[in-house]
């Protein structure tokens, strides 16, 4: 692994120098999009509930920075930064706890050009601040909270049918019969040390977790394995979707994935703006947990677990691959015994008992956020994100 795609968990000052000043090339990089379009103000941007105006987003990555490295914020409490912002109104702009989403597409704020400039003052001052710390986790912690990446604005980008950056719309291809894997179970440690680099707050405390004997896919479902579910009629027949996977269909009228478009005997789908032939060796991506759930009962399968998930990533199984897609699992999203909340508050515990656990990585994360321990959770009819599944059985 080269130094740039080193995990951020465990970087040193050097590793998070240029990790950061790559997520902020490819944030911008995303941004530019959006401004070739002339969506980079919000006048004339469509509004959708999962999506941020990107002007706002990228100064709230800047801000989030700011907040709690430079400002030297102890909590995301409003009363806790140290320092004021670099902006007049960056507070009452762009911190997501004040500033409910709605309220977001009616902000004055400030031009793209102004927003830029703020986006490199923060990154010089962070990376100058960076350059004179200790080489230890616990003067590192607020520069490994504050990285982020640009996945949720290249997300919008495909929503709004927009080109993308090449670099950040390549998919891989997944491997050729990757078949299943059969693991023997036993005990295992689910979860993150916060004393061993860094780890998000729902990932601890670490504890005991015994698993089953399982069987599980090498990889995640393909286009052409997920063609075969709608092929017979999965969407139609309603033996299996749960109650809430019935709902939502009924009320989506939905047939097929989204952004899938049958032409003649193939499918087709919608890429970045661009029509194109869908890869049928390519993990299937924008699947919500109901058609999860209903393509593993059509296969006669199941979700994984997170545990399970968790156990075969670590295994070193050499057919276990992932990083795809995020991959929904059998797993609510509930806090682990001990949790308690990190710096960053809201990260996790307004979402307990509401979101479903996904893992894994898409091919729209950087490798340096790669990690066998991340839980990531969303909405179960989310299907704007660039997730898929794998399934399991016992």
């Amino acid at each position: 692994m080269t130094l740039i795609n080193a995990s951020f968990r465990h970087a040193g000052t050097q590793q998070l120098a240029q990790s950061l000043q790559a997520a902020r090339q490819d944030t911008l990089s995303l941004f530019d999009c959006y401004v070739t379009a002339g969506l980079d103000v919000v006048a004339g941007l469509p509004r959708h509930s999962r999506l941020n105006p990107p002007l706002w987003q990228l100064a709230h990555i800047a801000w989030f920075a700011e907040w709690y490295i430079l400002r030297e914020a102890a909590s995301s409490h409003p009363a806790d930064a140290i320092y004021n912002s670099l902006l007049t109104r960056g507070d009452d702009l762009f911190d997501a706890n004040m500033v409910e989403h709605r309220a977001r597409w009616k902000l004055d704020l400030p031009s793209p050009g102004a927003v830029k400039t703020y986006c490199h003052e923060v990154l010089d001052r962070v990376l100058d601040k960076l350059s004179r710390e200790a080489n230890v986790d616990s003067a590192l912690a607020p520069y490994r909270l504050a990285y982020m990446c640009g996945e949720q604005l290249l997300a919008g980008l495909q929503w709004l049918g927009l080109e993308a950056p090449a670099s950040l719309a390549v998919s891989p291809a997944l491997p050729p019969g990757a078949g299943e894997i059969a693991f023997p179970g036993g005990t295992i440690e689910l979860g993150s040390s916060r004393g061993a680099g860094f780890a998000f707050d729902n990932e601890s405390p670490p504890h005991a977790c015994y698993v089953q004997p399982f069987s599980i896919d090498a990889c995640a479902v393909s286009n052409a394995q997920f063609a075969d579910f709608v092929a017979d009629g999965g969407y139609q027949n309603r033996q299996f979707w749960s109650a809430a996977g019935s709902a939502w269909l009924m009320q989506q009228e939905r047939s097929s994935p989204l952004y899938w478009l049958r032409e003649a005997t193939q499918w087709r789908t919608m890429r970045f703006g661009q029509r194109t032939t869908l890869p049928p060796n390519e993990a299937v991506r924008h699947i919500n947990l109901y058609e999860a759930q209903a393509y593993c009962a059509w296969a006669g399968r199941r979700l994984a677990t997170e545990a399970e998930w968790e156990y075969a990533a670590l295994s070193g199984h050499p057919r276990f691959h992932w990083g795809q897609v995020w991959e929904w699992t059998a797993t609510p999203f509930e806090p682990y015994p001990g949790f308690a909340p990190d710096a960053w508050r809201e990260y996790s515990a307004p979402y307990f008992m509401q979101h479903q656990v996904l893992r894994g990585a898409a091919f729209a994360t950087p490798p340096r956020l790669h990690s066998a321990r991340m839980r990531a959770f969303h909405a179960p009819e989310r299907g704007d994100i660039f997730a898929g599944l794998r399934t399991c059985a016992w």
